[in-house]
C-alpha cells in the first residue's frame, strides 16, 4: 500500500503551478519531506479540444471528467482545482475537503488601461460567457471573439493581433509570475465569476485518511465564502451558458455577498446583494430565486432553476 499522497491535477502550466503551491502547503503542514505529496498530471477533455467555446462541448465537465474518474479509480488520492472550473453539482462520492486562502478574484484587462480606453469596435477575446456580457453591457460596440486556450496561448494570439484585448483571471496570471501583465479592473466594474481566484481540494468521501490531511490546509473563511457562491449558481441552475457574476465576502464576521445575472448579449441585467451567516447555506439559495424571480425572460431562460 502507498504512503505517498498522490495529487492528480491538470497538466497546463497554470495547473502545475497551482498544484505545487498546494502540495507544499501540505507537506510543510505534515512536517513531511519536499515533493512527498506526487503530483500526477491528468490530461482532460478540456485541454484536448482547443478551438472551440467549453459550452459548445460539454462545459465545466470537460475539467474534471478524467480527474473524477483517476480519483473515484484509486489512481491519485486528490485533486486539485480551480474552483471557478468545478460544476456546482459534484457525485456523492466525491468530497470538497478544503480550499486554499482565495487569490486576487479580478479580471485583468490586457491590450488597454481600461475597458474606456478600449478603440471602437475593439475586438476583445473571451469564451466566457459572462466576460462577454459585462463588455457588451459597458461597451455594445465591442466585438466579441472566441478565445481558447491557456494564458500563454491567449497571450500569444493577443500579441499575434488576433485581437485586440482580452481578460484573464489576476490570480491566475499571479501564480505563473505574470502579476504586472495587464491592468486589474475593480470588482465595481467587473464582478468575478462565482469562485474565482479559489483553489480547492477534492478527495473521496469515504476517504477519511486524506480528507483529514487536507484539513490542515483549509483556510475556512474562503471555504465558506466560496461554498455560498457555488450554492447560488446551483440553485440557479447555472450552466456554462449562463453569464453569472458573484462575490461573498467576509466583513465583521459575516458574508456579504453581490451578484449579478445577464443576458447573453448584455443589454439586460439584474444585481442583488445580501447580508448572511458564514454557515448558512439557505441564504444564496433564497438570493437565487428571488433574482430569478425578478429577471426579465431573456436572462430567465438561461437558468434551469427558473
Amino acid at each position: 500500500m502507498h504512503t505517498q499522497l498522490r495529487l492528480g491535477t491538470r497538466g497546463s502550466p497554470l495547473a502545475l503551478a497551482q498544484a505545487r503551491k498546494v502540495a507544499a502547503a501540505i507537506e510543510t503542514a505534515q512536517r513531511w519531506p519536499a515533493d512527498y505529496v506526487e503530483i500526477v498530471p491528468i490530461r482532460t477533455t478540456g485541454d484536448k479540444i482547443q478551438d472551440r467555446p467549453l459550452a459548445e462541448v460539454g462545459g465545466k465537465g470537460l475539467w474534471t471528467k478524467e480527474l473524477d474518474q483517476a480519483l473515484l479509480a484509486g489512481d491519485v488520492d486528490f485533486c486539485v482545482h480551480s474552483m471557478k472550473d468545478v460544476e456546482s453539482e459534484r457525485p456523492p462520492t466525491i468530497h470538497i475537503a478544503a480550499m486554499r486562502p482565495r487569490g486576487d478574484y479580478r479580471d485583468r484587462l490586457i491590450g488597454a488601461a481600461s475597458i474606456a480606453d478600449l478603440g471602437e469596435g475593439a475586438r476583445v477575446g473571451t469564451s466566457s460567457p459572462r466576460r462577454a456580457a459585462q463588455l457588451l453591457h459597458l461597451r455594445p460596440d465591442l466585438r466579441i471573439v472566441p478565445l481558447r486556450g491557456n494564458v500563454e496561448t491567449r497571450l500569444r494570439k493577443l500579441e499575434a493581433g488576433e485581437v485586440d484585448a482580452t481578460l484573464l483571471a489576476s490570480a491566475g496570471l499571479k501564480r505563473l509570475g505574470l502579476e504586472k501583465v495587464g491592468t486589474a479592473i475593480p470588482v465595481e466594474q467587473l464582478l468575478p465569476a462565482p469562485a474565482q481566484g479559489a483553489l480547492g481540494m477534492e478527495c473521496r468521501t469515504d476517504d477519511n485518511r486524506t480528507q483529514s490531511v487536507l484539513t490542515t490546509v483549509n483556510n475556512q473563511i474562503s471555504f465558506s465564502a466560496i461554498m455560498a457562491e457555488r450554492a447560488f449558481t446551483k440553485a440557479l441552475g447555472a450552466s456554462c451558458h449562463s453569464p453569472v457574476a458573484a462575490l461573498a465576502l467576509l466583513d465583521d464576521g459575516e458574508l456579504r455577498m453581490r451578484a449579478q445575472l445577464y443576458s447573453e448579449d448584455g443589454k439586460d441585467m439584474i444585481e442583488d446583494k445580501i447580508v448572511f451567516d458564514c454557515d448558512d447555506r439557505e441564504a444564496p439559495v433564497a438570493l437565487a430565486r428571488r433574482m430569478l424571480d425578478q429577471a426579465p425572460d431573456s436572462i430567465r431562460r438561461l437558468f434551469s432553476g427558473a
